[in-house]
This record gives structure tokens, sequence and C-alpha cells, in this order.
């Protein structure tokens, strides 16, 4: 049975009813396909893709370009689940008008029906009230920021000390008050996002914040695909990246031992076909 799609009216009645959302990145045909098979809520093509799948140091490498080729491909790949883009770094700091134009060129090329925008000062606010006020949906994304990770002393809770902590709540209401119809909260200790979400309307998606309306998190790193030592709010539910270096090396082994090709695994052809290449070969 086909699940029915996922819009922004459902996932509104999923946080009323206290069901939790789903959310969790994709990068390609393959993990779209992933997300899609798994049933979950929310397909993020996040910045992270930078990182896991293009190998660069950090989420601000990846360029405009760049994500919009991974969510195109996500988009073949799915139908029920919502398709949530994440605005890369540069394409959007300039002026509302830039982040507006960045964020129609993934309505129109990738078919995303909503995008993430990380930050909440007056610079940021502004953009999610212009992209807003261009008909897109926006999610929000506050506490730690990968992109501004620097400004934040590096990739590290955030929301500790009680000053902190009421930034991070200043933050999510102005995000709210600006018009994201939902809020990432990244990296915040649950009791703090259990006191913000008590001044909330909108959904709240924790990643490494406690319980929440949802939860999201790298594919790559839940399925064991990336390699080192995951964050603290990772887990790990398969071990994907060994299993697929263990094929690899099954298979060099065979080749190398010559048992790869077996009988079973090439094209048979008749003897009188082998027979007359066979002349053609011995006549050349």
């Amino acid at each position: 049975m086909t699940s029915p799609k996922v819009t922004l009216r459902r996932l509104r009645e999923l946080a009323d009813a206290e069901t939790p959302i789903v959310m969790v990145t994709a990068y390609d045909f393959v993990s779209g396909r992933v997300a899609e098979r798994a049933g979950v809520d929310i397909v993020l093509v996040g910045d992270s893709g930078a990182q896991v799948v293009l190998g660069y140091p950090d989420t601000t490498s990846i360029t405009l370009d760049e994500m919009l080729t991974l969510a195109k491909a996500v988009r073949r790949a799915v139908r029920t689940p919502l398709l949530l883009c994440d605005l890369p770094f540069g394409s959007t700091e300039l002026s509302d008008e830039q982040a507006v134009a960045t964020s129609v060129r993934f309505v129109h090329e990738a078919g995303a029906e909503a995008v993430k925008i990380e930050g909440a000062n007056p610079a940021r606010l502004s953009r999610v009230r212009a992209i807003v006020d261009a008909g897109i949906p926006v999610v929000g994304h506050v506490g730690l920021t990968p992109q501004t990770a620097t400004a934040l002393g590096g990739l590290r809770a955030q929301g500790r000390t009680a000053e902190d902590a009421i930034r991070v709540a200043r933050d999510a209401l102005a995000v709210q008050a600006a018009g994201a119809f939902a809020l990432v909260i990244e990296a915040v200790p649950a009791d703090v996002v259990h006191e913000i979400r008590r001044a909330l309307d909108i959904p709240v998606i924790g990643i490494g914040a406690g319980a929440a309306d949802g939860q999201v998190l790298v594919q790559h790193d839940l399925l064991g695909i990336t390699e080192g030592r995951p964050p603290v709010f990772v887990k790990r539910y398969a071990a994907v990246g060994d299993a697929m270096v263990e094929g690899v090396e099954a298979y060099a082994r065979e080749v190398r031992e010559s048992t790869f090709p077996a009988p079973d695994h090439v094209y048979p052809a008749s003897p009188e076909v082998a027979a007359a290449v066979r002349d053609f070969i011995d006549g050349l």
C-alpha cells in the first residue's frame, strides 16, 4: 500500500498528535531510495554532503551548483517524504534577493518543497522573512550552526551556560516569528530544549537535543558508513561501511585467486559459435 504524500499539513498533524517526525539526510539517488523505502517523513539534502559525499573538510566548502546536483538526484528517488534542502554557505549571505533567488533555484531545478537556513541574527531573520514572503516554506536551524561554527567556538554543544541557553531560546523564538514552519535545534542540552519548546508553536526537530517533535540524523552516520568516531548524539544502527569494505576485499581476493568469475557468472555460447570465432582467429 502506497503511503500518503507528506505535506506541511501532515507534519503539523504529526506534531499535534505527538507522533515524532522522522527526518534523515540523503545526497544521491541510492540514499534517497533508502529513505523512501524506509518510510521517513522528511528527506533533507544537507550541506553535510560536503563532507560525507564530496570529501570536503567542512560544510562551507560545498557550492550551490554542487548542492543542486545532489538535490536533483535525491528528487528522482523520493516521492512520499517532504523534500527539504539546505541553503549552502555563500548562497544567501549577500542579500534577501540572493536568498530568494537561491531558494527559487532549489524549487525549480530540484523540486524542493522547503529550504533550511541556519542562524538567527538580524540578517538571517530577514532572509527567512523574504523567502517565506516569496511563497517558499522555510525550516530554521539554531543552536550549533555548522556553517558559522568558527564564530561559536567550533563544533561544540551550545546553550550550556544560562546566558548561552537564553540566546538559543531567543534565536528559536525569533526564527518562529520570522515565519519558519519548523525548527532544527542542534547540540543543545535536552533540558534547555524542553523549556524552549514550551514557548514555540512550530515543530522542533532535534539533533543532539534530546526529545523533540522529531529527530534528524545524517544517513551515513546512522548506517555506519562514515569513518571515525561519530558525534556523541549519533546512534549507529548498522555497520554498512565495514560491510562494504569486507565485500570489496572478498571480491579482490577472489579475483586474485582466479575464483571469480565462476561458471555461474559468465554468458554461455554454443559450441558452433565458439568454433566459428576460433576458425576466424586461426585464419588471421
